[in-house]
């Protein structure tokens, strides 16, 4: 299990060489899971006005004084994806302007991670420009959780702290005591993350043979492994238009599974995805909130569960203001 800090508060001194009083920001994207975080650590919550000018410019003005402090702004760039961004840039040029001794972004969702190298010719590596970008705004250091791509880490050129959300999830799915289960990846390329969750979980392990004929829609044909009278488990890092999932269900039921569970960290439910979900017939759904407006989608998804990690990243936060490791909140 993760290693969490029961009740840290802020009374505790500083250690020599930190980077002065810890103070956490919440953008559009982040602010409730920015709000679950202060109250973990026991600390008030960085003030500061957002708005959006009626051209769709954003704009950020700090309501507190962040001279020499150790700055933390949480905000996922997931949609909309393009004015989350935006607004973690200025907010981290606004820290920046103000003087703060340390500014890390912290980013549960980091958006635009599928685009991480060239596919083809005449593309961009998108993920790798954001690099740029966040780091050319100021960002000392960044905090994500499961990011699409491990090699995203080394497109920055200053510190990522890259966690995981799958012993939370892990931790969830135990709790049910699911018997009889197999753990099945979506495609060849999410085995790994299905063999960290057989690891943790026990079963057997299956792939599907998956061809993706556009960003929205895949063909599933094969099961490689045996799924029949089973209860299978999906595990993806993220849920975004559902095609995945939802053909990867009716595939393995068509097989002969009994149930079918899923999970991922990142409960992105763009375009037909919640329709999809519905027609899929899951037993139950599992997200942590590195998303926020979860509470929209629960209401059509009565079988979603989601995980909270104001804790992990709290501990994160907190461990990095005080120069402690946080190599145990790496475990994968």
């Amino acid at each position: 299990m993760i290693p969490l800090a029961g009740n840290p508060t802020s009374t505790q001194p500083d250690r020599p060489g930190n980077s002065g009083k810890l103070m956490i920001f919440g953008g559009s994207g982040g602010f409730d899971l920015a709000t679950r975080i202060c109250r973990y650590l026991d600390i008030p919550q960085g003030t500061a006005h957002l708005e959006d000018f009626p051209d769709g410019e954003s704009f950020v003005k700090l309501e507190v004084d962040v001279r020499g402090r150790d700055c933390f702004v949480v905000q996922s760039t997931s949609p909309p994806v393009n004015d989350n961004l935006m607004q973690l840039l200025i907010f981290i040029d606004c820290l920046r302007r103000a003087s703060a001794n340390r500014i890390t972004a912290v980013i549960p969702y980091f958006g635009y991670a599928r685009q991480d190298r060239k596919s083809e010719g005449r593309t961009p590596i998108t993920a790798k420009m954001l690099a740029n970008l966040i780091t050319a705004a100021g960002a000392h250091r960044v905090v994500t959780l499961d990011l699409h791509a491990d090699q995203i880490q080394g497109f920055f050129d200053i510190p990522v702290d890259h966690l995981t959300g799958f012993p939370l999830i892990a931790k969830e799915v135990k709790e049910l005591g699911i018997q009889d289960t197999v753990i099945v990846s979506p495609d060849v390329g999410n085995l790994k993350t299905a063999n960290k969750y057989a690891t943790e979980l026990g079963g057997e392990i299956a792939i599907i043979d998956k061809r993706r004929r556009s960003g929205d829609t895949v063909e599933m044909t094969n099961v490689i492994g045996d799924v029949k009278d089973k209860n299978v488990l999906l595990f993806d890092d993220m849920i975004t238009t559902g095609g995945t999932l939802a053909s990867a269900a009716k595939l393995v039921r068509s097989f002969g599974a009994k149930s079918v569970y899923a999970g991922a960290t990142h409960g992105i439910f763009a375009g037909p995805c919640i329709e999809r979900l519905q027609e899929s017939d899951f037993t139950r759904i599992w997200v942590t909130d590195s998303v926020p407006e979860r509470n929209t989608v629960k209401a059509k998804l009565p079988n979603l569960e989601v995980v909270g990690v104001a804790e992990l990243l709290g501990e994160a936060i907190r461990r990095i203001h005080r120069d402690e490791s946080i190599s145990a909140l790496f475990r994968s």
